[in-house]
């Protein structure tokens, strides 16, 4: 089930942290609480972006690095007709399907330009990309293993079909929310409900905060404050 929310709803999703996103999905119990998220390996790659990445998974493999493999661009149609069919704004997910994916380079300047066109946001692989400057002047995200300078053998393909990024299992029509803090799936049946789970969890930690930063802070208070 994919969750389709208004424009204002996911401009109010941008106005929080990925950090506090996870943390307002936890009081939901719709997963285990070491689900849904990619760890280290696979980070933003423009850290000074002001705001979050907020947008619908649109999936896809990619193999760059098997020897003397044929491109075929044709391939990669299937990827730009299921973006063309997703909802915007739409990021490109791509499991590296290849033999070595700290050498995979599916995504440069002339992809990102086209995903750009097609009312795309951003990319996520667990393997690398390239061209940083010229798709952060496109005003892309990029969350990556990181740069690699080739494209090798790249080819995109299996558009729409179930991916797994970092051990995380993302479907096209999935909710992503990432920035700085790392990358987490909005589970479609709370995402309406995400962002006043957020706001609670902003208020939550304000007052232990303050209380910790107050000359009035002590071990006991702190344990009363909790409700322990």
């Amino acid at each position: 089930m994919a969750a389709t929310l208004t424009d204002a709803q996911l401009e109010e999703l941008k106005t929080f942290d990925s950090a506090t996103i996870a943390n307002a999905i936890e009081p939901f119990k719709v997963r285990d609480q070491t689900l849904g998220y990619v760890g280290s390996n696979v980070r933003t790659l423009f850290p000074n972006k002001t705001e979050p990445m907020v947008g619908y998974a649109v999936t896809a493999k990619g193999d760059s690095t098997t020897y003397a493999r044929r491109r075929d661009p044709a391939l990669q149609f299937g990827l730009w007709e299921a973006m063309d069919e997703s909802p915007r704004p739409s990021v490109v997910v791509v499991q590296d399907a290849g033999n070595n994916p700290s050498k995979s380079g599916p995504c440069g300047d002339v992809m990102g330009t086209l995903i750009r066109a097609l009312g795309g946001i951003g990319l996520v692989t667990d393997g690398g990309v390239r061209d940083l400057p010229e798709v952060e002047d496109l005003g892309l995200h990029y969350f990556a293993r990181g740069p690699v300078v080739a494209h090798g053998t790249a080819v995109i393909y299996d558009a729409g079909e179930p991916v797994v990024i970092d051990g995380v299992p993302i479907q096209t029509g999935d909710l992503l929310h990432g920035d700085v803090n790392g990358l987490v799936v909005i589970p479609a049946e709370i995402a309406g409900e995400v962002a006043d789970a957020a706001r609670e969890v902003i208020a939550d930690e304000t007052r232990r905060k303050e209380f910790a930063a107050s000359p009035e802070f002590t071990l006991e208070g702190y344990r009363k404050l909790l409700g322990l």
